[in-house]
């Protein structure tokens, strides 16, 4: 014997948690300050909900005032701008070769981005470093 299902289905209020959203148009590539945000008592999926995790971060994209800012929409301040000629270095075992190279990227600490060696004008994948070296793969 097949029994019905019986669903019971309650409606009730959304519930609503704290938001990070702009207080004012951030603009691309710019850094992200305490005044730059409020919480508001809204549900967004995907939201962040600790203005701490956006403070000293860069926008990613245009940030418009109230509305919310996702973790998707922000990342490390960029260190490197692209054309930037910056110290190319290669480190394997106790050799330590260093040179010029130009940032084909814009980038920030951690990035893999190409780099173009100076004096040979041969591109390659390097990790931008807190310094702004740039340290090729080995």
């Amino acid at each position: 014997m097949i029994r019905p299902v019986v669903l019971a289905c309650l409606l009730a209020n959304p519930v609503f948690a704290d938001t990070v959203v702009a207080t004012r148009t951030i603009p691309a590539r710019s850094l992200i300050g305490p005044e730059d945000l409020m919480l508001r008592d809204v549900n967004v999926v995907g939201g962040l909900s600790d203005p701490s995790i956006a403070i000293g971060q860069e926008a990613r994209v245009a940030l418009y005032a109230g509305r919310p800012i996702r973790a998707g929409d922000l990342s490390a301040p960029a260190i490197v701008e692209r054309n930037q000629v910056i110290p190319l270095v290669y480190q394997h075992g106790g050799v330590s070769i260093s040179t010029e190279g130009r940032a084909l990227e814009r980038a920030g600490s951690g990035d893999w981005i190409r780099v173009m060696n100076l004096s040979s004008r041969t591109s390659v994948t390097a990790q931008i470093r807190e310094t702004g070296a740039a340290y090729v793969a080995n």
